[in-house]
């Protein structure tokens, strides 16, 4: 196998990563007991019917045990509680401690990385402050918690010349992102923001509409350059319903507002799209699965809408034998377009590899590997799903490439490869030569 620069920095599951939600209660009217009253009513009257030092000592209980876990608990509280009220109707004479501890009922802690965090993508960081000679990066990564809902979550970190990385420490918060206003929409294109005041690894993203109700999987992210030089930070992610799953589209510029739009056509029912960093022709252009087998170059005049294109690689080796995809966008490389793929073998068994795309006509092919880049070994195999290695995009950084990748769907580690011993595996020098001496 290809000698690749290992580092030993590996994240793990972690559940005492948490955010507050809004704990949803019905609001409709039901017969019980107590005859037909909503409980979200029942449960309102009760706290507005405390005097004031009841409620002092439930808040300073609540503050106790959540304060220290949370940024800016009482805040969020009074925004639960205009929530409530919108929804509830009435409570416009209530004093702010009254509003606080309304809305801490109607919220609850959730861990979002307890179950698993796998698959991430790597984009070079819109501040650089503090690189020094190296590289500072924003990597996305997949977290599961409970309820097997998946979350896009972020780390930070610095590349270094000599092919070695540093994490930044996690913070002691984690904030969900959510759109402004109480009008969220069901379906559709939707704006989340994260809070201003809170570096980026804090920032989660949670399921907003429907299409996302069982989590945001898998995100691509790259750096996309376009034509009049401006640069936005963008990537395709799964949306998973529980039912079916649909590929969206992720915009940043700043990874304090996201933007998440529903893909049309027909390969936004497949999973993986990966856009290229730049248009090609004057057109957008992606690689994915149209097949659930192999991977597809695809051209569009229209960023959101993705139908059909040309078969590029399908399942060859014993290793790739059942399925392959792509593992993130397409990085730009001297000699050609640089694809990471993954292939399913036996026992389900999948691994990384590569391809090397003609830089004028990606439909070419240059070059693909034979044996993977890297497998599932004994060291690296065990976890939540055992013997997957899978990453979401690297990051070229001057001879290197930067790869994070998922192991067993419950850890991330990290490793970086020469361009030239990554082309050496690809055996594309060879075929140049071969290619010469045929002509």
């Amino acid at each position: 196998m290809t000698e690749m620069l290992l580092s030993p920095t590996t994240l793990h599951a972690n559940p005492e990563r948490v955010v507050i939600l809004p704990f949803t209660i019905s609001i409709s009217p039901r017969d019980s007991a107590m005859g037909a009253q909503s409980r979200v009513s029942r449960i309102c009257d009760a706290i507005t019917a405390l005097t004031a030092e009841q409620v002092k000592t439930e808040l300073e209980t609540v503050n106790r045990d959540f304060t220290g876990r949370h940024w800016q608990t009482r805040g969020i509280f009074l925004e639960r509680f205009r929530q409530i009220q919108a929804l509830n109707g009435g409570m416009e004479n209530l004093d702010e401690d009254h509003k606080a501890l309304i809305g801490a009922y109607f919220c609850h802690e959730y861990s979002y990385s307890a179950a698993a965090v796998m698959n991430p993508s790597v984009v070079v960081h819109p501040d650089q402050t503090g690189a020094g000679e190296g590289i500072n990066f924003v990597m996305s990564t997949r977290t599961v918690g409970e309820g097997h809902i998946s979350t896009v979550s972020f780390r930070e970190g610095t590349f270094f010349p000599d092919g070695t990385m540093d994490l930044k420490p996690e913070t002691d918060f984690a904030v969900a992102a959510k759109p402004q206003g109480n009008n969220t929409p069901l379906d559709g294109a939707v704006t989340v923001h994260g809070h201003q005041a809170c570096p980026i690894s804090e920032t989660v993203l949670f399921p907003v509409t429907r299409s996302q109700t069982n989590g945001l999987e898998d995100l691509r992210m790259l750096t996309f350059h376009d034509e009049n030089g401006s640069s936005t930070i963008m990537g395709t992610y799964t949306a998973y319903n529980g039912r079916e799953t649909a590929c969206e589209c992720f915009e940043t510029s700043d990874f304090r507002s996201f933007r998440l739009t529903p893909l049309r056509g027909a390969a936004s029912a497949h999973k993986g799209l990966g856009f290229f960093p730049r248009k090609l022709n004057g057109r957008w252009a992606a690689i994915g699965r149209l097949d659930h087998e192999s991977i597809f170059y695809l051209e569009s005049d229209d960023k959101y809408t993705w139908n059909y294109g040309d078969k590029l690689l399908g399942p060859e080796a014993p290793w790739e034998l059942i399925q392959m995809g792509n593992c993130g966008s397409p990085i730009e490389l001297d000699e050609g377009w640089l694809v990471l793929t993954h292939g399913v073998g036996a026992v389900r068994r999948y691994s990384l590899g590569a391809a090397l795309l003609d830089k004028d006509d990606p439909r070419k092919v240059l070059a693909r590997s034979k044996e993977p880049l890297l497998s599932p070994s004994e060291d690296n195999r065990e976890g939540y799903v055992p013997n997957v290695i899978y990453t979401c995009g690297a990051l070229r950084v001057g001879d290197w490439i930067f790869m994070p990748y998922g192991v067993a769907d419950s850890s991330i580690h990290f490793a970086s490869i020469k361009i030239r011993d990554l082309l050496a595996h690809l055996g594309y020098e060879a075929a140049i030569a071969h290619k010469d001496a045929a002509e």
